[in-house]
């Protein structure tokens, strides 16, 4: 709508009108959570998550809706079969830009439950973040390393029977836990860091999914490997977009099948570690690949969208 102005009076209204979007109902969030803290009462919490829920909710449409104000963007969705937003899913993604968080919240939005992050216990005690966090029933995971571990063997079991516990609310609350398998958003540089095998992608860490997998085991109905890829804008894609030159938002989505060769004991147990790291790298590859072809293609066809006037 507003893409036609210069980028230098796009850039200072639409970092405003995303500061207050966030603000707003980040505030919210953050309210409710500390309602959760003081009110330790379960239909009061209840009300204070259904509150957190809403407000991100909101969030998240109103921030595709700025997308859509400040640039002409033409978004792209493949590979989607029939979703449920009363189904476990484990979203796993490739990390491109920090954008990539509003757009798989705002994918998740009319099509599986809200994405949650595992957070690491620290942060529980964070201001803001820990309250906010609680509000949206995000589990907090606590781990243990293998030198505490040796220290005290009694320890040993213990990070995923605590985090099995945190989500034990999620067995009758439908539930999307993401993770970002790279670990850090790509760039050049990162890359090259990492001698990264891929030609658009960073080595994948399997810890944090096989982690998330041996503590909710087959709760999960599928697992969503997305592909994000951003064609015009190959840098600086939040910068970009608050300056209205994002053109292109592509979004594929690969729904795999839960069973044991994804589920099992990866930090005790060799033979299973070396199974899952190998299925994780070529879902890499297949992503790598998917990446190549289609950055390839010099006028990419247009699969199912997803508009402005779609129901969100």
């Amino acid at each position: 709508m507003l893409s036609f102005l210069p980028s230098f009076i796009i850039l200072p209204i639409s970092l405003f009108c995303f500061t207050v979007n966030l603000a707003l109902w980040g505030g919210l969030v953050t309210l409710a959570g500390i309602g959760k803290l003081l009110l330790p009462v379960s239909a009061s919490q209840r009300q204070f998550s259904r509150l957190a829920h809403w407000a991100y909710r909101h969030w998240s449409l109103h921030n595709k809706q700025l997308i859509e104000i400040f640039n002409k963007v033409d978004w792209q969705l493949s590979g989607l079969t029939e979703l449920r937003q009363d189904s476990w899913y484990l979203l796993i993604s490739n990390h491109k830009s920090w954008l990539d968080i509003p757009v798989l919240s705002q994918f998740a939005l009319s099509r599986i439950p809200e994405p949650k992050f595992f957070l690491k216990e620290e942060l529980k005690w964070v201001p803001f973040i820990g309250s906010a966090s609680w509000a949206l029933d995000m589990p907090f995971m606590k781990r243990y390393s293998q030198a505490q571990i040796k220290r005290n063997p009694s320890l040993k079991g213990k990070d995923i029977e605590t985090t099995r516990r945190s989500c034990e609310k999620f067995q009758t609350m439908p539930t999307t836990i993401i993770n970002f398998v790279e670990g850090t958003r790509y760039t050049a540089a990162k890359h090259r860091a990492k001698n990264s095998p891929f030609d658009f992608l960073l080595p994948p860490k399997a810890g944090g999914i096989a982690f998330t997998l041996a503590s909710m085991g087959s709760q999960f109905n599928a697992v969503l490997d997305i592909t994000l890829i951003y064609p015009d804008n190959q840098h600086h894609v939040l910068v970009d977009m608050l300056l209205g030159r994002l053109k292109r938002v592509v979004i594929q989505v690969d729904v795999l099948q839960v069973d044991e060769q994804i589920i099992g004991d990866y930090f005790e147990d060799e033979s299973f570690r070396q199974q899952f790291q190998l299925w994780l790298n070529q879902r890499w590859v297949t992503k790598d690949q998917n990446i190549a072809a289609y950055m390839a293609k010099q006028t990419p066809s247009k699969p199912e969208l997803f508009t402005s006037s779609e129901s969100l």
